[in-house]
Parts: C-alpha cells; structure tokens; sequence
C-alpha cells in the first residue's frame, strides 16, 4: 500500500457471494473496471478470498472479497466454504450473485438466512442474463427475476458482467446501501469543534517505519483535520513546554499509550487525556463493553489464563508490548501466576472459552464489523475483553481520568464499581 493509499481497515468492505461458476469474479472485475480476479469456466476457480481495492463514488474507498463457491464440494471445498463464510464477519455489504440460467436453491437461501441474523445488508445480484437473451427470449429475464424473487423474498438486480450491462443500477444500489458519512464513526472528529486544539503526543516508535507515524497516529491527525479543528504534534518528553506556549488550553491531549503517565503529570485537569487506542476501542469496536472488562484483571487467579491478541503479524522488539511490556504489568498489578498465550491473525484460537481475560490490540488493520464481531465471540463464551489502551489506562493508574469524556464508558465503567 502507498503512504497515500487507504488502509483496507478504513474501507467498508463489499462481499461477494454465490456459487461456483456464477460470475462472481466477472462482477468484481466489472464493478471495478479491470481485470483482477480470475475468470474461468471451470467451477472453483477461486479458492480463497481475493481483496481487491477500488473507489466507489460517491462512497469513496471501500474493498470488494471475492469468494469462493458455496456448493464447492470435498473435504478441501469444505475447507473453502468454511472460509468463505468466515468472511461474514467483516462484511458490510454482501452482493449474492446468482446464474441467471441455473436459478437458485438452498445455498442461496441458506446464506442469505445466515446474512439476515447478522443485520448485514444485502444484494441478490442476477448474473449472465445475456445468456438469456442469446437464446432469443427475452421474457426468459424476467422469469428467472421472479424465480429468484419467490425463492429469496427480494427482488435481484438483473445484470451480465460480461457486457457491462446493469452495472450502472448495481452501483447505484451499493451506493444506496452502504452507511452513509453521517452515519460512520469518528475517531475524534466528532468531539471537536472548528478551531479546538487537539495535542497529539508521539513517541517515535521502535516498530514504525523509519520517518512515518504509526496508522492510528495518521488516521487521527486526519480526522481532527477533517473537522476543521487543529492538531499539535509533541513528543512526551517536551508535552509541558508545548502546552504552556500554546496560548489557550486544548480541547484535548491524545497519548501514546505508554506515555500515560508523563501525559498525565502534564496535563492539566480541566483538559481532556485519553490515548490513541482507547479512541480506537471506540472507532473499531465498543468502548464502553470493553472497560467493563477491566475488572476483570482484579479478579484473576493463580493458573488462569489470558489471550494477548493481536490482529496482525510483525517483526517483534526486545521490548515488545503484547509478548513482554503487557505479560510484566499483568504479574505486576494482579500478583499472580498467570498463564499468558498469544495470538495472531484474523481469528482467535479455539477453546476462547478457557481464558479468563482477552487484551486486544487497537485493532487498527481490522474493519468495525471484524472488530465487534471479536467482542462478540467474547461474549458469547463469557470471557471479559480489554483492549491494550484500556488495559494500560487502568494498570498505569490513568482511570477512570482516560474515558471521562466518554459518557457511556464512564456509565460502564460506575457500574462495574458498583457491582464489583
């Protein structure tokens, strides 16, 4: 990806779903105007999931999945079909498309039941009607259309990838069905108003590249922009000396995570402070979910275990923070002997029961839907989630200072007091 280019986790992502050899791959390339995925007519063509990005005006940058087959057949389709559904759990937007001449079934059906209790939008997209057509019947079109309405309960969108034609309508309907900018979340935009300082205290990080900012430092530079408001830059060490030449106080100080602490003793505390990923444990996923997992950690025993998840792979540092800064706080602040695992990647390990707390990373990669759908899976077994900002907020002594401009956290957070 370029400095310049939209992380895929800022993209909504677009999904597409159907059979083996229904032209899902024909609409990927159609709807975005190249060929990037591999058309073939053999069935099964695609085997894993392809992320193609592309602007979608007037949406702007979202990512399209191509999947593979849902009747896809043996132990290895199995395998695929597993994976395909796997997708859901990032989906914004599911496109099913479905062979015009071959009508549709219990797959469909099946999938767009699972869609529906998901609360995930969705598009029956009715493919190679040209084919139709060739056969010089043109009234075939709009039979298949009522098939497909009658056996799906939603009208489908008649189009042929292979002409262009209805890819027009096709974008038009996405558009339409994708959230709209009022309705995305902020990273801090939406607590600012034209004109407010915001003071961004940045440590250069080991695990950055040499000469750029981390993503979540970047993302929350251009979102204070976006909303006219103001962003000052500092690192931890000359915090003081910036906030005092500045002239007027700031709305708010956003910290590194690790640099609580100094951004705490600089602040004064009339002045918001909170840090990157607890702004991120608000964007991606659910803030006030995740502090109540807080309390938690007072109640670790010895021999329980904790997940550090992270949603990503890199090269780790000697003092890395999920495999040796989070393991030494965590022994630390409960004085316990715990049973610390790791993971990373796109999904948790099996058995999330068996742990007795999940530290997140800021899921700064993920989408909102990956991301919610992780605080799901928790609590769906009962396990308690932090993510590292929240976590790090509470050992270091921060709370409840950290999320007291966020209401519903501190809410959260009073009850978790009360019942504890």
């Amino acid at each position: 990806m370029s400095l310049n280019g939209t992380p895929r986790g800022e993209r909504l992502h677009i999904a597409v779903f159907g059979r083996r050899n229904a032209g899902k791959s024909s609409v990927i390339n159609a709807l975005g105007g190249q060929e990037t995925s591999i058309v073939s007519p053999v069935s099964g063509t695609t085997t894993d999931p392809v992320y193609q990005p592309m602007e979608l005006l007037p949406v702007g940058p979202v990512v399209l999945i191509d999947t593979a087959g849902l009747d896809d057949v043996g132990d290895l389709g199995q395998q695929r079909i597993h994976q395909t559904m796997r997708i859901l759990n990032k989906t914004d937007l599911a496109l099913l498309v479905v062979d015009a001449a071959c009508g549709t079934g219990e797959f469909e059906q099946e999938l767009l039941r699972t869609i529906s209790d998901r609360g995930i939008p969705a598009i029956v997209v009715l493919n190679k009607i040209d084919l139709l057509h060739v056969q010089g019947d043109e009234s075939e079109v709009g039979a298949a259309g009522l098939q497909a309405e009658a056996a799906l309960g939603c009208k489908p969108v008649p189009i042929s990838a292979a002409t262009g034609y209805g890819i027009g309508e096709l974008k038009r309907l996405i558009v339409a069905s994708l959230p709209k900018e009022e309705d995305k979340f902020r990273i801090v935009g939406d607590l600012l108003n034209p004109g407010d300082l915001a003071v961004l205290v940045v440590p250069i990080d080991k695990a950055a590249p040499k000469g750029r900012l981390i993503l979540p430092q970047q993302q929350t530079i251009r979102d204070i922009m976006e909303c006219d408001a103001v962003a000052v830059v500092t690192k931890e060490q000359e915090l003081g000396h910036t906030l005092a030449s500045l002239g007027r106080k700031p709305k708010v100080v956003i910290t590194d995570s690790q640099a609580f602490l100094k951004a705490q003793a600089d602040t004064p505390k009339d002045v918001w402070l909170t840090s990157f990923s607890i702004l991120f444990a608000r964007y991606k996923g659910d803030l006030p979910r995740l502090v109540r997992g807080v309390q938690a950690i007072s109640r670790l025993n010895d021999g329980d275990r904790v997940l550090i998840a992270e949603a990503c792979t890199h090269h780790r540092q000697s003092d890395d923070i999920a495999t040796v800064k989070i393991p030494r706080w965590l022994r630390e602040i409960t004085g316990r002997r715990l049973q610390i695992e790791h993971a990373a990647g796109s999904d948790f390990p099996e058995g999330l029961s068996q742990y007795s707390l999940i530290i997140h990373c800021g899921a700064c990669i993920l989408n909102r839907r990956a991301m919610l759908h992780r605080i799901e899976e928790a609590a769906a077994v009962g396990v308690p989630i932090v993510n590292y900002g929240v976590f790090i907020a509470y050992v270091h002594g921060v709370f409840p200072r950290a999320i007291e401009m966020f209401p519903s956290a501190m809410l959260a957070w009073e009850d978790e007091l009360s019942f504890g």
